[in-house]
């Protein structure tokens, strides 16, 4: 059964069923359902996680914040992340160093930041070699 035939059949169900005190928590997992798989329909649509229709980095989100080094190759940015408290991550005298996303976490004031330190933006990545 596809995904479609899934979304059809949870609707007509939603619509079958009486909306009162004893249904609410069916008719809300079959809502959770239904999101669940309308998300799916539009990450297929887009092509991923991303909304460039290129490859995304799926990290787990940990920690209250999130923080991203951007940025060109050779800028510093390995460095700079491995420099932080409780991270880690290869520097070297080359670029591309982080050839995909590394997750590291650190303590800022008392919160948990997690720091990602992504590879560098070029253009035309597809014609260079790492």
């Amino acid at each position: 059964m596809g995904v479609m035939e899934k979304i059809k059949e949870i609707e007509a169900e939603m619509e079958r069923t009486q909306d009162n005190k004893a249904t609410n928590y069916h008719l809300d997992t079959l809502k959770a359902k239904l999101a669940k798989l309308r998300n799916e329909i539009l990450v297929e649509s887009v092509g991923g996680a991303g909304s460039g229709g290129g490859e995304g980095f799926d990290v787990v989100r940990l920690g209250d914040t999130r923080m991203a080094l951007i940025g060109f190759p050779s800028v510093g940015k390995s460095t700079l992340f491995g420099a932080l408290p409780a991270t880690a991550s290869e520097a070297a005298d080359f670029e591309f160093t982080a050839p995909t996303c590394i997750p590291g976490t650190m303590r800022y004031k008392g919160s948990k930041v997690q720091v990602l330190d992504l590879p560098g933006i070029i253009e035309a990545k597809d014609e260079c070699s790492i």
